[in-house]
């Protein structure tokens, strides 16, 4: 049994893979296997990741049926102790797995681990996360998971580390989930487990060059988490609540800006009036065609390393 099994879904990143997989290979701790779920990949994805020929990368077929059960079929055929996700298009540092042992040492009694990493807006330049109320050097046990994840989050799809016996609580990622899968597993297992935050920087999430964000996708065609199952929980915990809002915020924006009223109202309907910031209740009421346009400029800034968000 390996003590890391890597799970990596794949579906057309022949621009990528080859340095995705590569900064696994080059990990200074090397007790872990590869678990690669080709999710009906139509370029030459599958063909460059055959090149590589280590006897520890395990490779799985289905026909196209989206991340969550590319990572769901990945974590049915894991062996090992830990299960670490990995998107087709990230990196991560050689250090990345040695540094998450040693962590995993000093706090064992967790169900996820997170380790701390930046994000890549062009070529060069990158954005750092910043979490509320942990310092940069911290190392430990997340006191409030929620609270802290409001301007960056804990927790991301490259970042995340799981123990293997959480599936037995939580369960495997929402299949029906076109975007905010992750997010909405993250949430299930903070609730139910302790989390640990990494202290180094050791994962470049590439977000510009990919097509990660919701505005690269026909929105009103793709299901995205409700978040209806977290209701009762929110309830008594003021920091889920205004997380949450934080996203019931972000898709209605979305929604807004590609002219679906219905939707925008729904993921409205839940949010507290207050967590609503001014320059949020501006971008709500100004017209669709408007905010499509300023869109579009900040994707155009971005190639020159120039990023903002409505949130920070």
């Amino acid at each position: 049994m390996a003590y890391f099994s890597i799970i990596i879904p794949l579906y057309n990143k022949e621009v990528f893979i080859e340095k995705t997989l590569q900064s696994v290979l080059n990990q200074t701790f090397n007790d872990y296997e590869i678990i690669i779920v080709n999710d009906g990949s139509n370029d030459a994805s599958l063909e460059k990741i055959k090149r590589f020929t280590d006897s520890r990368i395990k490779i799985f077929h289905q026909n196209n049926q989206g991340v969550s059960i590319a990572r769901n079929k990945g974590m049915e055929m894991a062996e090992g102790e830990y299960f670490c996700f990995l998107d087709a298009d990230d990196e991560w540092t050689n250090d990345y797995l040695e540094n998450l042992f040693f962590t995993i040492k000093k706090f064992p009694d967790a169900g996820m681990y997170c380790s701390r990493y930046k994000t890549k807006i062009a070529d060069g330049k990158y954005s750092y996360c910043k979490f509320i109320d942990i310092s940069e050097e911290y190392e430990g046990y997340v006191k409030d998971f929620f609270g802290s994840s409001i301007k960056s989050r804990i927790g991301n799809s490259s970042a995340n580390t799981i123990h293997h016996t959480v599936i037995k609580n939580i369960g495997f990622f929402d299949n029906t989930l076109y975007n905010g899968e992750d997010i909405d597993y993250w949430i299930r297992i903070a609730l139910k487990h302790n989390v640990v935050i990494c202290k180094n920087t050791t994962v470049i999430y590439n977000f510009l060059q990919t097509n990660k964000s919701l505005s690269r996708i026909k929105i009103n065609e793709k299901k995205l988490p409700t978040f209806d199952q977290f209701l009762e929980d929110e309830k008594n915990n003021p920091s889920l609540k205004k997380f949450l809002d934080v996203y019931r915020i972000e898709y209605a924006l979305h929604f807004h800006t590609f002219g679906n009223k219905e939707k925008k109202k729904f993921y409205l309907k839940e949010v507290e009036r207050e967590n609503i910031e001014p320059k949020v209740k501006l971008l709500l009421s100004m017209p669709a065609f408007i905010l499509r346009y300023a869109l579009y400029g900040k994707r155009y800034l971005k190639k020159f390393g120039i990023d903002f968000n409505i949130y920070h």
